[in-house]
């Protein structure tokens, strides 16, 4: 690889996933949260009962940050605190019906904006844009 593909490489990558993050906040707007919001709803949602602890692992955030970011949710009535079945000390977070309904409807907008934003790639161009972001990403 010569240094100037290198380079654009370098340059275009965080460029797309800029690009993205920008789609993605705009894409939340309705729902007034931010991406961070969402992925925690789509952690509390993808396994049943987390502790807060375990959000901040999946977010790879500061147990602190993902208290805060579950308050937003609790607020907004997408999550609810309950006692851990085992555990006296441990608190569970849950999503509630309408949690579970709002991450469905992002689900749904998020896949439609990717289909978008993708467009402009052939199914070839896509399977192989997927294979090498797989690559790169295998020790993440």
């Amino acid at each position: 690889m010569t240094d100037s593909s290198h380079d654009s490489l370098v340059d275009q990558v965080p460029r797309v996933a800029r690009a993205l993050r920008r789609r993605w906040a705009g894409l939340l707007q309705p729902w007034e949260l931010s991406p961070h919001q969402a992925r925690a709803l789509r952690v509390v949602c993808t396994h049943e009962g987390s502790r807060l602890s375990d959000v901040a692992e999946s977010l790879r955030i500061a147990p602190r940050s993902a208290t805060e970011v579950v308050d937003i949710l609790e607020y907004r009535g997408y999550v609810e605190r309950t006692p851990h079945p085992h555990d006296r000390r441990a608190t569970m977070v849950v999503a509630t019906p309408k949690g579970r309904d709002v991450r469905a409807e992002i689900d749904r907008a998020r896949q439609a904006d990717a289909e978008s934003f993708f467009a402009v790639l052939s199914d070839r161009e896509r399977a192989a844009l997927g294979r090498t972001l797989g690559k790169l990403l295998a020790d993440d």
